[in-house]
This record gives C-alpha cells, structure tokens and sequence, in this order.
C-alpha cells in the first residue's frame, strides 16, 4: 500500500496568519527567518521586551519540525517531532502556553518492548511497576534501576543551568571598557555557579558524570545491568536521530539529553500533546502574536542582506523579490542552509566556511505516519483487544531485543544500506488523545532507524525502494503484531532527504547537526561562535543548531533572543 496523495490540512488552518508580503513594508527591530518552534519562541521574548517583530515561515503551516497535518483524510499526524518532555519549563510557564491551549497528556507507562519469545518489558513513572517488570528477567536489575534513574536526575539538575544559560563565548567585537568588565562579570558568574555545582555534586558523582559522558552507551548500561532488554529499551535513547551505535564514544551524553525532560515537574516523564506537536508551535505563536509578533506564512527568504559598506545584516530578500528590513536577523534554519545558502557569497572568511561544511549532518532517521484501522495486537499479550491497554500507551520498542541488533541495524546503514531489521520506535498517540483520528481508527508514528541520507544501491527517489522499505518495516511489526500490515489505511514515510527538503533539516538530521561530544555547549554549531552571534554583525542564530542543541527545547530560541535583547541594548 502506498501513501496517499491529496491536498494537505494543517492544523490551525484558518488561523490569523498572515500571507501577504505586503503587510511587511516597515522597518523591524528583528525579523526571524523560520517559523519553527524556536523561531517562535524567540519572537515571543523579543516582543514582550517591546521590540517589533516579523517571523517568516517558507511552509504553509507553521512549527517546523514540531507540527501537526492532515495527509490522510480524518488522519492528524505529528509529521517530524512527535512526542514532548524537552520543552523547557521556564518557556512553559514565562510564555503561558497553558493558557494559550497547550496540553499535555502523561504516558504510563512510557515504554513497552515485546519480544518474539512471548516475554515483555513495561517500565513508566509507576517505581512499583518498574520493579516487577525488570524483576521478571533479573531481580538484580530490578534493584539498580531506582539507583541509575536517581543518578541521570541528579546528572540532570547539574545540566539544567547550562540548558538555560547562553555560553561564556569570548567575544569577537571591541566593546568598551565598561562592557568588557560586565562581560567577565557574567563568564565570572557563569563558571563560578559552575564550579559549585561540581562541589556540590561531588567527586565520585562527577566522575560518574564524565564517564556518561565520554563512554559509549553500551559500556555505561552494561556496568548497570544484565538484562539485554533492558539495555537495549534505554540504550535507544543514546542513539536516537543519529548514525552512531551504542558503542559508539560519546552515545552516553544522547541518552542523557533524552532524560533531561521532564512534564508537569516531573523529571524524564514524555507526554504525548492533545492535537498532535503542532499544537506545541501553535501556543507558542499564540504567545507570540499576543505580544505584537507579526506572522507571515508562504514567505520563504532567498537571502540574508548585507550592507556593502558596513557588512552588517540589514533584513532580508524573499523569493518573490519583497525586501524586508530590519536592525537585526534571527535565523532559525541549520547553520549550513543559514551561513552557506541564505548569506551571499564572499562574505564569510574561508576558515568559517569550512567549519560550517563540516559539521556532521548525518542522519539516520526514517519517520512513517500512519493511519489504521484497528490498534496492533501483540502476540505476547495474548489479548485482542479494541480499546488501547498498557501496551498501547507509551513508546513500543520494535526489534530492540539486545544492543547487538541495534549495532547490527547501524552497521547496514554505515555501509550504505536500509537496516535490514530496523529499530523502530513506535507510537500511537490516538490512544490517548481522540482528537487526531476517527472512533475507533488510530494514528501510529514509527521512527525508523537507519536509513543512509544515499543508498549503495538506488536511490530514495526511486518509488519501489520506498516501498520496498516501508514494506520490511511494516513485516517486521508483524512478527511482533500478527495482522498489523492489513490494519493500513493510508502512509506517510520521510526519508532523510525528503526531511531535508520539505522541512529544511540539512542531511536529514533532526537536530540541525549532530549532538557529539564535539558539538554540543561551547563548539555548538562551531568552536568560537556559540553565543548565537555570527561573524555577520546583526545576524543571530536561534535554532537548534545552537546551544543547547535538538529536540523540542525552546531553550535555544530563548537564549538567543536574551542576547539579541542585550545587544540592542548596548546599540541604543
């Protein structure tokens, strides 16, 4: 069965937004280019500090990555992202989005993975249940979980300054002298809060800390458990949006920025959102527009402008030859798209250009929409049932039986090929929030991995190996959920190029570039230009390119607006 093909509804459609170019004849204070949900974010501080804003959104519906479309008709699918924890509570409560329709729906359990020798794992926020399912492979591992989960939080509350703080970048600009001593001031601040964490934390836990860190995933869950399944259900977390293993060095830092959620206080806990990730982007604009920021949608920007004379952005240029000025520029796009197709030629040096270039936009991510008729039926729960139980709640764990069939699934795509036995992550938000689906038909995600952004052999463009792909993984759920294939009412699958080029995701890469060890704080997107400036006077980034990196954070939208709004400062 292929996708199917008609017009596209999305949600908030109708909505106050704005289409027309010509609504943008002034001059703004700040115009952010994207209107995902950071983009968004930034635009709502920047106008409640009183700055006027215009945000300009290539696509016809708002949220970037993070938005709800109807490609099956009665079907609202959450394209790309598709499940909340990372959304920084400081952005929650200082932009209202309750208040703005914002509702989360807490999963528990939040995973389940079934296994083809008819045994299963649940683990949720439930310490009871967690203890009882673990305790059916391993009683020893059933202790040491309530241990690990304690120490990822305590590792977690160490992370949530650096989350919220722009970086103690050394500054490019001559300033004077008394901008100089605020500015070691504040690195002052920032490192000192820093080194009081680290006493705080103490040494066996930092160490603790940095081995996470440095290690591959595999070596930190297997000092903690025995149990295959186990490991490998958390170790997805480590690998997750990207194309390392979990041997891979540095897998550790992923999981833990996986972790570091929370909803409605509580800590690692990922909800699903009543209608759909769109719903996300849709408060934040909401916010946004409450505050004066003015929304144009079908508005793609061809280039950033450059004043000859001063090299400062001055606003931008959109395709449809529409100039829009402005004293500074956000942009929310992936630093290659920003500094390598929206800046001119010949103003950035060489040397920027080529960090730039080699910023590792790998991806090895598929994601397939999907409208059923019915809710999948695990052979290891021996229940037909209609309405969704535990098994249905949380993320179902496909072919994630040991970290070996992850490594193995990584390997394939390495050397060019779809992973033969896929790891997928399953979800079926309509089992909680009715609002995306017919009674009784379901909405599932399934977020595939690893699928090369180019194949050895044929090519993405090529329908029959979409097919042929989408099909293996369709078996593949079969073997765990008999009938699941001949429950398909309709499909929509994003391949790494395909999330390039409808949603703007260099490489296919969900995180606008990988989160390693040498790209994440201080060398995010490069080394020397962390604190959301850019060698272009004027020009900021403000997507999740930036420190603090991917996922639906918020947090590098609002850093980068506090820096915007602090330079303006100065100016004036």
């Amino acid at each position: 069965m292929g996708p199917m093909r008609g017009a596209v509804a999305s949600w908030g459609k109708g909505r106050t937004f704005s289409s027309s170019a010509a609504s943008l004849n002034k001059k703004w204070d700040a115009v952010v280019v994207g209107g995902g949900h950071n983009g968004l974010t930034a635009a709502a501080y920047l106008a409640r500090a009183g700055l006027s804003v215009a945000v300009l959104e290539r696509r016809h519906v708002l949220g970037g990555a993070a938005v709800t479309e109807e490609i099956v008709p009665g079907f609202r699918f959450s394209r790309c992202s598709y499940l909340q924890s990372l959304l920084r509570p400081s952005v929650i409560r200082e932009l209202e989005l309750a208040r703005h329709g914002l509702k989360l729906l807490r999963r528990s359990p939040s995973s389940f993975t079934p296994c083809l020798d008819g045994r299963y794992l649940l683990l949720g926020p439930d310490a009871g249940l967690n203890h009882s399912e673990i305790a059916k492979f391993s009683k020893k591992d059933a202790l040491a979980f309530p241990r690990y989960e304690e120490q990822l939080k305590k590792f977690c509350e160490f992370m949530d300054y650096l989350l919220e703080s722009s970086t103690p970048e050394v500054r490019h600009d001559v300033a004077s002298l008394l901008f100089q001593v605020k500015d070691k001031l504040r690195k002052s601040t920032f490192w000192g809060h820093i080194l009081q964490q680290t006493v705080t934390l103490g040494q066996k836990d930092m160490l603790d800390f940095v081995d996470l860190l440095l290690s591959p995933a595999s070596k930190v869950l297997n000092n903690w458990f025995e149990t295959e399944v186990l490991k490998a259900t958390l170790a997805t977390d480590a690998v997750i949006g990207s194309m390392a293993s979990v041997h891979t060095p540095g897998s550790g830092y992923v999981l833990l920025h996986h972790v570091m959620g929370e909803t409605d206080g509580e800590r690692g806990v990922w909800s699903y959102v009543e209608g759909g990730m769109g719903s996300v982007s849709l408060a934040i604009s909401n916010a946004a527009r409450e505050a004066g920021v003015h929304v144009v949608t079908n508005a793609e920007v061809d280039q950033i402008i450059i004043d000859e004379n001063t090299g400062v952005a001055t606003g931008v240029a959109l395709l449809d030859g529409t100039k829009v000025h402005s004293s500074s520029v956000l942009s929310n796009a992936t630093p290659y798209k920003t500094f390598m197709e929206l800046v001119p030629p010949n103003i950035l040096t060489e040397d920027f250009l080529r960090l730039i270039k080699n910023i590792d936009y790998s991806s090895g991510t598929t994601k397939i929409n999907l409208a059923v008729s019915r809710l999948p039926q695990f052979g290891c729960c021996n229940a037909h049932v209609l309405e969704p139980g535990p098994q249905h709640v949380g993320t179902i764990h496909i072919g994630c039986e040991s970290m070996e069939s992850i490594d193995i699934a990584c390997k394939d795509a390495l050397n060019g090929i779809p992973s033969r036995r896929p790891i997928i992550e399953m979800t079926i938000p309509s089992a909680l929030d009715r609002t995306i689906s017919p009674p009784g038909q379901h909405v599932i995600n399934l977020f595939i991995q690893y699928t090369p952004y180019e194949l050895t052999k044929g090519s993405w463009q090529d329908p029959n190996v979409r097919e042929a792909f989408a099909q293996s993984c369709f078996s593949l759920i079969d073997e765990y959920a008999p009938g699941f294939s001949s429950s398909i009412i309709g499909y929509d699958m994003l391949t790494p190029p395909d999330l390039e080029r409808e949603f703007g995701l260099t490489g296919g890469n969900i995180f606008h570039g990988a989160m390693g060890l040498d790209s994440i704080f201080l060398m995010r997107p490069v080394k020397g230009w962390s604190d959301y400036r850019t060698p272009v006077k004027g020009l900021y980034l403000c997507g999740s390119g930036t420190h603090p990196g991917g996922g639906v954070m918020g947090a590098p939208g609002r850093n980068a607006a506090s820096v915007v709004i602090n330079d303006m400062k100065k100016m004036r």
